[in-house]
Parts: C-alpha cells; sequence; structure tokens
C-alpha cells in the first residue's frame, strides 16, 4: 500500500476498532465529574478549540502524559511518543528523519510538537489529518512507515495497560462516564488531551511584545524583528500569527487558517518535482499545482529543533537563511533553477552578516525556556 493510502487507513482502522471498544464498555451507573483542565492562558491568547468530545480535563491530560512516555506503546518496548518528540529538543528529535522501531528512517523528520491546540492541520503534508485523536493512532499502528509497530497487535497493546494496575485507577479517573474502560478511544483521547497541554507562550519575544518586557529582547533581535517583518525578508507572510506559522484555529476564529507552500527546495527534474518519496501534499490532492508543498512549521523554539525542513536536509538556520531563501529556495543555486512551483514569496535577497546575526538573534528570542524545562510536560515514567 503506498503512503498515500494511510491516513484513510488510518481513520476506517479507528472507526472500525471504537465501534468494538464501545460496544465492549460496561455503562457507568453514576459518574464523578472530572476536574476541568486549567489553560493557564496568558491574557492575549485565545482559547484553543477542543473537541465536544474529548473535554480536556487534568485527569485525562495526566494519563496521557504517562501514556505519552510509555514504550510498551511500541511492538518491542522500545519507543514512546516521547521517543521522538523531546521536551528539551522543543518536542522534535534531533534527527533528520526518525527512526521507527525497525531500524528503518522515515522519508520526513518529527515535527515539534508545541501549540499544536491551535493547528487545523497536524502533519507536513496531510491536509486530512486534522485530529490529535485520529494522529496518534498513525505512529502506533502505521506501517508506511513503520514507528511504533504496533499494526495488527491492538490487543496486545490493551492488554500491556490492563495489567498496570496504576493505570486502572488513572483510566478511571480520567474516564468515569466510560467506567475507567482501557480502549484504544480512550487511549488516543488521554493523549491527544495531553498533547493540546504543550503550551509556549513565554518567549522572550511574547514577554516583550504582548507584556511590555522591554529589557526581554537585545538590540539584535530588536533589529532582527524589523528585518523579519519587513519585505526584504518577506518572512512573516508565513511564519506570522498566534505560533509563527499561518496554520491557525482557535475558539475566538471563524474560519481555519491552512498554509502549504513550496519554498523550492528541489526540482529534481527542472520543472519543479520534488523527490517521489517527498512530493508534498501532491501525495494526498493528487493536484499537480499542489507539488512540493508542505505545511509551514512554527518557528517556537526553532533554535533547538535542527535540523531543518520536512526532511532535515539543511543543517543550521544560518544555511536555511543564507543558503535556501537568500537563493530563491536551495534548489536555485549550484547551476539549477529555481524551482518554477514555488511560492511568489521566495524571490530571494541579497544579505549582510550583520543582518543574517539580526535575524539570529531575532529567532533565538522564540526560544521558550520555562516550557523547555516545565516539569508537567516532563517523563513522569521512574525506570
Amino acid at each position: 500500500m503506498s503512503r498515500v493510502g494511510l491516513p484513510l487507513l488510518a481513520l476506517a482502522l479507528q472507526a472500525a476498532m471504537l465501534q468494538n471498544s464501545i460496544a465492549a464498555e460496561p455503562v457507568a451507573e453514576s459518574v464523578v465529574e472530572p476536574v476541568p483542565y486549567a489553560w493557564q492562558l496568558p491574557a492575549w491568547v485565545p482559547p484553543p478549540r477542543v473537541p465536544a468530545d474529548n473535554p480536556m480535563t487534568e485527569a485525562k491530560v495526566n494519563l496521557g502524559r504517562q501514556l505519552f512516555y510509555d514504550t510498551r506503546l511500541s511492538l518491542d518496548n522500545s519507543m514512546s511518543c516521547g521517543t521522538c518528540h523531546i521536551q528539551e529538543k522543543g518536542f522534535a528529535d534531533g534527527n533528520a528523519t526518525s527512526l521507527g522501531i525497525n531500524g528503518v528512517r522515515g522519508a520526513r523528520s518529527a515535527m515539534a510538537l508545541v501549540n499544536i491546540a491551535y493547528l487545523p492541520s497536524l502533519t507536513w503534508a496531510n491536509p486530512l489529518m486534522n485530529s490529535l485523536e485520529t494522529q496518534a493512532l498513525v505512529p502506533i499502528f502505521g506501517s508506511h512507515p513503520v514507528e511504533m509497530g504496533m499494526e495488527g497487535q491492538e490487543d496486545l497493546l490493551l492488554s500491556r495497560l490492563s495489567e498496570d494496575a496504576r493505570y486502572a485507577s488513572l483510566f478511571q479517573e480520567a474516564f468515569p462516564e466510560k467506567s475507567g474502560a482501557i480502549t484504544l478511544d480512550t487511549v488516543t483521547k488521554a493523549i491527544a488531551s495531553f498533547e493540546r497541554s504543550l503550551l509556549s507562550f513565554r518567549a522572550p519575544y511574547y514577554r516583550f511584545k504582548y507584556e511590555g518586557e522591554r529589557s526581554a529582547l537585545s538590540e539584535s533581535a530588536l533589529r532582527g524583528e524589523d528585518l523579519f517583518f519587513g519585505e526584504k525578508y518577506e518572512c512573516y507572510h508565513c511564519h506570522g500569527g498566534l505560533s509563527f506559522t499561518d496554520n491557525l484555529v482557535h475558539s475566538r476564529l471563524p474560519f481555519e487558517e491552512l498554509g502549504y507552500h513550496n519554498t523550492g527546495l528541489y526540482n529534481v527534474d527542472g520543472q519543479g518535482a520534488y523527490p517521489m518519496a517527498n512530493p508534498g501534499i501532491r501525495e494526498v490532492t493528487d493536484d499537480p499545482a499542489d507539488e512540493g508543498k508542505f505545511r509551514t512549521p512554527t518557528l517556537l523554539n526553532i533554535a533547538l529543533t535542527a535540523p531543518y525542513m520536512h526532511d532535515g536536509s539543511i543543517a543550521t538556520l544560518e544555511q536555511v537563511l543564507t543558503e535556501h531563501y537568500a537563493r530563491q529556495g536551495r534548489a536555485g543555486h549550484e547551476g539549477h533553477a529555481p524551482n518554477p512551483k514555488r511560492s511568489a514569496f521566495i524571490v530571494g535577497f541579497e544579505f549582510t552578516e550583520e543582518e543574517i546575526a539580526d535575524l539570529l538573534a531575532f529567532l533565538n528570542s522564540l526560544t521558550d525556556d520555562l516550557f523547555l524545562q516545565n516539569p508537567a510536560h516532563g517523563n513522569p515514567i521512574v525506570e
């Protein structure tokens, strides 16, 4: 099966499994309402949207955190969600592309899990993947590529969790209306709840911009801010908004904002083609105009999420600026023509060393140390 079918397979798999698991759940005689989750958002940040069938609660987030770091969700007990989403790396993993349990690398890098509660689309190149509850099934059960390797092993996964007495109480606290049933439905809802709690709004730039902390930015970063939001470098067109990406949804927004762009990273045939393993959202839409289009990643904590681009093919932020965007896309140098399908914002630019240093200082001001060190986000499992 091609990777094109994987998202639809995951959706179908989830629907069938959840029907079976829900049918087997006992009916709760009485329900103790769990404590709602306290977002603790700055006043300038709108609350995220939350699915009506998966309201946020403290108990559910706590359970999801346990599951996120539990290696029993992988076939050989070697990987958890946290293996490819490491807190101190901005919940990316520092690799160009990620390894599955079989040692085979996937084609794309692990996206940083930050402010994903505000994202209307969750992966590099699948606009249809808009549910965290559904997306959790893909790394666990997917086979193209194999990540955690549990395809066909749903009963094994649930039995592992059911054998842990600690989980019996955690699931009861998180899902009293389901009598604490341990099912794929409750597992994925808990993981999704924890992932929605991974919010980063305390970076120096945010404190400077929204909280009046004038000393939060250096003079260099202030110059970099002017460059970032100026017309010469064009950065802000795609990397603006709440989380420095043009993908956004929240409770006060009447519509979803979606941004997929071809930045001219490749031009393998001179006519705009990307490598076959990574054609962008064309893989899903089958529209030639979508060749090479990938979702705009957030720039929050970007200094810690190297290497860069969807395939981790650029090692440093400086190279992203000087060897990619400055050259109308990386394909547009060393004798190769720029990608003719690249975004209209990828026009190239001349730069000075001081300008690049200032831009990097600004990008570094998007690092949120409190988020990266928050014990509520860390691994609770004691080896």
